[in-house]
């Protein structure tokens, strides 16, 4: 089944900015709406706004009833894992058992420098996800954990209550094919990434299937999600020029520009997912930063979303526009 959904991330100047789409995306029938939770990220600049993730993801969680509620993803470098694994069972009852919970290796991020934090070296950081993984998942299951590993130890470690879902999906960003695709396969019921072009895609898919296939874990069980953005306008005409506004609101070299995936009207945008469809990739992720692209978010929701789920039902990709027509 295909989930469609939002990245908002947090950099809004007040709450109540948030909250408005968050309840739009709930309104608009997505699936999953999420924040990442970077402290300092770098595109908002030294001085840019950023509420702290799982914060506000409480707050927000509390303040909707249907939409999955994402954290894409929590850095192993902020918090102890038993910390986190505590921090992800508040957010489980706080929401009605609508968590999925995120983790990765981190990357860069201002807060380091500014705060004096420790950012530990790539090798490191990889061996500490993997450890947290294992730490959070025996925290969220069993009654005590035991565990002594390089960077993290717990004796007699308990954690209560439990998270309300039975199973609470671990998601694992990152596409790293040395290690974090390993990890990936180990623990993951999640997998996602930022979007790629097609064939960067099916050959990580098909890294990821070999290292499960390693340990003997089936890999339709991990879940494939990829984030995005794109522009869209009801006409060709209208595409370009939101996709001239939105590229006039970047910085000169803005890392953004490489992950727009496409630039037009809903039934390109159809064209352009149908691949990663036919790939098994479950969960689409529009990212949306502020100022927030609303006209897209409602053309993806009203138009790009319904095609998607029918073309992943079986019916024949050649017809996108059609659906998208209906």
């Amino acid at each position: 089944m295909i989930r469609v959904g939002v990245h908002s991330g947090q950099q809004y100047a007040n709450f109540d900015e948030c909250l408005e789409l968050w309840t739009q995306a709930e309104e608009l029938g997505y699936d999953w709406v999420s924040l990442f939770d970077h402290q300092r990220p770098p595109l908002g600049g030294p001085d840019g706004p950023c509420f702290d993730g799982p914060t506000l993801l409480a707050a927000l969680a509390a303040r909707t009833r249907r939409i999955r509620c994402g954290m894409l993803v929590s850095a192993v470098t902020w918090r102890h894992p038993a910390m986190a694994a505590s921090i992800a069972a508040t957010l489980d009852h706080v929401s009605g058992g609508r968590l999925e919970f995120g983790v990765g290796a981190g990357g860069a991020d201002l807060a380091y420098d500014q705060y004096g934090l420790p950012f530990p070296r790539t090798g490191d950081r990889l061996d500490m996800l993997d450890e947290a993984c294992e730490i959070m998942r025996g925290l969220w299951t069993r009654d005590r954990v035991d565990y002594e590993g390089e960077h993290y130890r717990l004796t007699g470690a308990a954690l209560a209550p439990k998270p309300v879902q039975e199973r609470l999906p671990l998601v694992i960003g990152g596409g790293g094919e040395k290690r974090t695709l390993r990890t990936v396969a180990r623990h993951a019921d999640v997998w996602n990434t930022l979007v790629t072009d097609i064939d960067t895609y099916r050959h990580k898919k098909d890294v990821l299937r070999g290292y499960c296939e390693e340990i003997g874990r089936n890999p339709d069980e991990i879940r494939m999600s990829m984030t995005f953005r794109v522009v869209l306008g009801e006409d060709e005409t209208r595409a370009e020029e939101r996709r001239r506004e939105r590229m006039a609101l970047l910085p000169a070299g803005s890392l953004d520009v490489g992950e727009y995936l496409a630039f037009g009207t809903a039934e390109q945008c159809v064209e352009a997912l149908l691949p990663y469809v036919r790939l098994g990739v479950g969960d689409f992720l529009l990212g949306l930063r502020p100022p927030v692209d609303r006209e897209t978010m409602r053309i993806f929701a009203e138009r790009v979303a319904p095609a998607l789920r029918q073309a992943a039902a079986g019916l024949d990709g050649s017809r996108s526009a059609d659906l998208v027509r209906r």
